[in-house]
């Protein structure tokens, strides 16, 4: 038997440990105390348990950077019968990790698809000003949102929402953002950003909390190997085809742009590989 198939069984013998683990149900990891006027950052999730995939740098900035993350629920699922029990859920993952949480209503948006978008105005413009209000209220230093080709239709739909919110804002208002992937692999991300262990765990333990999703479907279990396949992509994504990856384990994909003057703008980020030794203030500073 040769080594790489020992790595590989290791591979199967570590998921199968993982099943038998408790789902949800860990204490509290003691967030960090978050000052009162501390700026704002926030994720706009799409279902329940998107915080928690794609909230490596979100977690970064609030521990790194004392930032308050808020994650906003966009939707709380389709199936109306586990709407209460997801946002119980993601409650419990909140609270876990440390983000604060925001619901668009009771029971989340509906039909946050491209499909309202084009054929039920009412409904869309509806979930447009309550995202608009909320981006208003909380003046955010940065946001969080899929990008327009991440498969899943409430995914594309929310991107599409947020964007029409951002357009309907006054030219003073300004922010960071931060486009997400998950569903759908985004072509032109700018911005590899490290996890550590320590990050890396905390986001699986909080995603175990979605009970009833990874009982269906145990992809908490994967977002290990998720995320070590981002550097793969990412060392070449980011860094140029034929570039060397970075010295990663783990890392999440982000398309780092800004909204200024009414208008989407393009950026190029001072760094484009953020290691866990630098601070994620410095994605604020851009080279153009």
């Amino acid at each position: 038997m040769h080594p790489y198939h020992q790595l590989v069984s290791e591979y199967v013998r570590l998921r199968t440990v993982g099943k038998s683990v408790p789902l949800g149900k860990i204490a509290s990891i003691n967030p960090p105390a978050i000052s009162p006027d501390a700026p704002s950052v926030l994720i706009f999730s799409p279902h329940p348990d998107d915080e928690c995939i794609i909230g490596g740098l979100p977690l970064r900035m609030l521990r790194q950077c004392g930032m308050k993350v808020i994650n906003v629920a966009v939707t709380q699922g389709r199936k109306k019968e586990r709407k209460a029990e997801r946002w119980d859920e993601l409650r419990a993952a909140c609270e876990f990790i440390g983000f604060k949480l925001m619901q668009t209503c009771e029971g989340g948006l509906d039909n946050v698809t491209t499909a309202s978008r084009e054929n039920e105005k009412s409904q869309w413009n509806a979930g447009v000003e309550i995202i608009a209000r909320i981006l208003t209220e909380t003046s955010p230093i940065a946001i969080f949102y899929p990008h327009k080709d991440d498969w899943n239709s409430a995914h594309i739909g929310t991107h599409w929402m947020v964007m029409d919110a951002l357009a309907t804002l006054s030219r003073h208002f300004s922010c960071h953002l931060f486009e997400t992937e998950f569903w759908g692999q985004n072509r032109s991300p700018n911005l590899l950003v490290e996890l550590g262990v320590d990050e890396v765990a905390d986001l699986v333990a909080a995603l175990s909390f979605h009970v009833g999703e990874v009982k269906r479907n145990p992809y908490h279990l994967t977002l290990t190997s998720w995320m070590q396949d981002n550097v793969r992509r990412g060392g070449e994504l980011v860094g140029g085809q034929g570039g060397a990856a970075p010295d990663f384990v783990f890392g999440t994909l982000y398309q780092q742009r800004r909204w200024a003057n009414g208008e989407l703008k393009e950026v190029d980020p001072r760094e484009r590989f953020l290691s866990l030794g630098q601070n994620p203030e410095l994605l604020f500073e851009f080279t153009k």
